[in-house]
Order: structure tokens, then C-alpha cells, then sequence
């Protein structure tokens, strides 16, 4: 049991905080991925099928490993300080244990990729340029996304945008560079990906150093000890994590597997109609999470479900428009975009799309889970979806491996968002003051909610 949660500063207007830091971040990320398909465009254009494919093979690997091992502390210290944030507590958030397991997760990439050396470059073609690159971009992202999830907590979601397409585009000037005849070959826009994160590293420090002063005024409040396991939470949303990017990269890797680069690019190519989208969604589920966990600790369950309804409306809406575009349009765009390497199919483009919407409903009503301490069930779920979508990729019922994935994705992330929607639906169970949510029937199947479970004294 905890002491009950001490309370003097007047909590925010939720619903409009929330979507007036949608709007704002939704800026600041839609531009970073119009700049992130301007990288790979450029790049399709100024590398060889094969040259492109590695690239592409490096980013699929490179996003599965940081989204993995530092998105989940993202994902935690959103979740912790906007609780605590939301309780009226505005100073001395507990960072030790987040920056303990960020550091724990990048010391223990470091050593695996170091003792795995060869087999990675044979991931890379043998390339040991491209390995650096892998290594030394991990290791840079873990301060990124720990500045992520610390804005994010803080609501400073024009700081979280900012550092975004900052990255992104300090990403983009390596292969403008190669355009442009200052520099040439695969190796410059390759170290393009690794000049993103560190180029963050420069603004990390003063931008929390500055906006932290906003801070210093407001009331010392006490708030109740969060009970439960960082740890847990983390390493269920690293599951959450890993599902995810598995149903994105699985059929990249599989295509450079068994039918080359080129054809991993190709798929790589069409997948970037669900990254885009998903890049810009990010702005949503980076206000999302701190809002739910918000309306969780003060407002209560009408308040909760109409944010997800909301979402979901505007989710559904933008999925129909993208695949009608895809149905009109979309050979024509990509042939524009990516070249003549490939021909695409307006229906495997459409399908694509409509996986797209999909893949953002599951993404909501995982963060309505992560928000209710569900994060271990949410993580069963997603394992699942990943499993299967990769079992159906080596199965070669279709011939193609292009129209496996583009069959596939969508398939997957419809049988995803449905099992996440179960979940969603499950009844609390307990008293009126209780706010630990209550085990649901996928739960009772995963022993321990993994995540953390706030309480109040009963």
C-alpha cells in the first residue's frame, strides 16, 4: 500500500492539452517523414538496386534494435512523469533507474555486436563500412530517445518535434551532398543515418537545461510511491517493441534472405507507405500516452474511452483517403519516387494502406493498455501478430515475395488491432478509488501486469 496521493496544484484542462500538443508535434514529425522519404528516394536514385537494398537492410535492422532496447524507456518516462505531473509533483522525477536500464540495454548491444561482427556484416553484404555505421548510430539514439521520453512526460512537445526533424534533417543533407557532386557513394549516405542521432546529442542538453527552468516555481508537492517494476514495464513494452518492428522489417530481412537486396529494397520501398504514416503518428502517440495516463490517475473512464474513439475516427478516415489514393494513383507515384526498378500493383499498394490504418488502430489501443498497466498482455498479443506475419513470409504459397508482404501486413495487423481491441474492451474490476486496473481474461494467461500499478489507500 502507498500514502495517499498529496495534491495542491490544479490539474490541466486534459482533453485540451492534449490535442493542442497533437497539433503541434504533428508539425514538427509530419516533416520528418517527408524528409525520411526524401532520404530513400534520393538514395533509390543515386545508388544501384543492390547499393539501395543494403541501405534499406541497415535502417530495417538498425529501427528493430533502438525501437527495441530505448523505445521502452521512451515509453516509461513518458508514462512516469506525466503521472506524476498530473498529481501536481513538478520536480525531482526518479531518473536513475530509467538511465540504468537505457545504459544497461546499450552497454549489452555493444558487446553482442562486437562479438557478433562477422555475422552482421554478412547482414550488410560484407560490408564493414555499413556495420560501423550500425553500431555507432545505436549507441548515439539511446540519448535521443531518452530526451524523447523526457519531453514527452513534460508535455514539451514542440522540443520533442523539434529534435525530430532536426535529426532527420541532418540525415537527409548526406545524400543531398552525393546530388549535388560534393561527395559520392554509398558509404556518405549510409553515415547520413548516423549523423542524425549525433547531431541531437549538440541541442539535448540545452534544451532541457532551458525549458527545465519553467519548473523551478512551482509548488514541491508530495506524491505516493509508484509501486510495481520499472523493470517489468520496460521489458514488455521491448517486447511491444520488438513485434512491432518485426511486422515492419520482418519482410525486408526475409526478401534479402532469400531473394537478395534488390527484391528487400523493393519491399522495403512499398513498407515505406506504412513508415511515413506511422513516422507522423508518432506525434499522436507521443501525446497519447502522457494523456491517457493523465485522465487514468484524475478524470476516469468516459473521459479515457472518448480519447480513443476520437483517434481511432480520424485513424479509419485518413486509412480510407490513403488506399483510395494508392487504387488511382499509386503506381504512377511510386514509379515517380523510387524508379523503374520496380513495378508495383495498385491493389497490393491499397492493401498496403489499408494494413496501414490497421497497424495506427493497434498502435492506440496499445497505448490505452500501456496506460492501464496491461503492458505484458499487450506484449503476448504483439509476439503473436509478429510470429505469424514472419512464419508467412518464409512460407512460399505465394511466389512473390513483393505480394507475400503486401498480402501479409495487412492480414496481420487486422488480426492485431482486434486482439488489442479485446483487451481494450475488457471491464475494470474493483473499488471506486482503486486505480489498478483490473486483470483482464488475456492477462490471466500472463502471470504479473509487467507494468505500473498505481494505488491509493482502500
Amino acid at each position: 500500500m502507498t500514502d495517499p496521493v498529496q495534491t495542491t496544484a490544479e490539474a490541466p484542462a486534459p482533453q485540451e492539452s492534449y490535442v493542442r500538443g497533437a497539433r503541434v508535434l504533428a508539425v514538427g514529425v509530419g516533416a520528418t517523414g517527408l524528409l525520411t522519404f526524401v532520404y530513400f528516394s534520393l538514395s533509390s536514385h543515386l545508388l544501384d538496386a543492390e547499393q539501395y537494398g543494403q541501405i534499406s537492410v541497415l535502417w530495417a535492422t538498425l529501427f528493430i534494435v533502438i525501437s527495441v532496447i530505448y523505445r521502452p524507456i521512451e515509453q516509461l518516462l513518458s508514462r512516469m512523469i506525466s503521472d506524476r505531473r498530473a498529481r501536481g509533483a513538478h520536480h525531482s522525477h526518479p531518473l536513475r533507474g530509467p538511465i540504468l536500464i537505457q545504459a544497461s540495454f546499450a552497454i549489452a548491444f555493444l558487446i553482442l555486436s562486437l562479438a557478433l561482427r562477422p555475422q552482421i556484416e554478412d547482414i550488410f553484404g560484407g560490408s564493414e563500412t555499413l556495420y560501423w555505421v550500425f553500431v555507432a548510430a545505436t549507441l548515439a539514439y539511446a540519448a535521443s530517445y531518452f530526451a524523447r521520453g523526457y519531453f514527452a512526460g513534460h508535455q514539451w512537445f514542440v522540443l520533442y518535434g523539434g529534435l525530430m526533424l532536426f535529426e532527420s534533417f541532418a540525415r537527409v543533407c548526406f545524400p543531398l551532398a552525393v546530388l549535388v557532386g560534393i561527395a559520392s557513394g554509398q558509404s556518405v549516405i549510409a553515415l547520413g543515418i548516423f549523423a542524425a542521432p549525433v547531431a541531437s546529442l549538440f541541442v539535448v542538453p540545452w534544451a532541457i537545461a532551458r525549458h527545465a527552468r519553467m519548473d523551478r516555481d512551482a509548488p514541491v508537492v508530495e506524491v505516493a510511491a509508484v509501486a510495481g517494476s520499472s523493470v517489468g514495464f520496460a521489458s514488455s513494452v521491448a517486447v511491444v517493441q520488438l513485434g512491432e518492428q518485426t511486422l515492419l522489417n520482418a519482410g525486408v530481412l526475409v526478401a534479402d534472405s532469400v531473394a537478395g537486396a534488390a527484391v528487400a529494397g523493393a519491399v522495403f520501398s512499398v513498407l515505406l507507405i506504412t513508415r511515413a504514416p506511422l513516422q507522423l503518428f508518432q506525434s499522436v502517440q507521443t501525446t497519447l500516452l502522457p494523456h491517457l495516463t493523465g485522465l487514468e490517475a484524475t478524470e476516469g473512464g468516459e473521459e479515457f474511452s472518448k480519447a480513443i474513439r476520437t483517434t481511432i475516427r480520424a485513424i479509419t478516415a485518413f486509412a480510407a483517403v490513403s488506399a483510395l489514393v494508392m487504387l488511382v494513383v499509386g503506381p504512377k507515384l511510386m514509379k515517380i519516387v523510387f524508379g523503374d526498378d520496380t513495378i508495383y500493383g495498385r491493389i497490393g499498394l491499397a492493401a498496403v494502406a489499408i494494413g496501414m490504418g490497421f497497424h495506427l488502430i493497434a498502435g492506440t489501443l496499445n497505448q490505452a493498455a500501456l496506460a492501464r498497466g496491461r503492458a505484458s498482455a499487450a506484449a503476448v498479443i504483439w509476439v503473436v501478430a509478429a510470429l505469424l506475419f514472419t512464419g508467412w513470409m518464409f512460407v512460399p504459397l505465394v511466389s512473390s515475395v513483393l505480394l507475400r508482404a503486401e498480402l501479409g501486413y495487412p492480414a496481420v495487423t487486422a488480426l492485431l488491432s482486434g486482439l488489442l481491441y479485446l483487451l481494450y474492451r475488457q471491464p475494470p474490476r474493483g473499488g471506486d478509488g482503486d486505480l489498478v486496473p483490473a486483470r483482464s481474461s488475456v492477462e490471466d494467461v500472463v502471470e504479473g501486469s509487467g507494468g505500473i500499478l498505481l494505488t491509493k489507500d482502500r
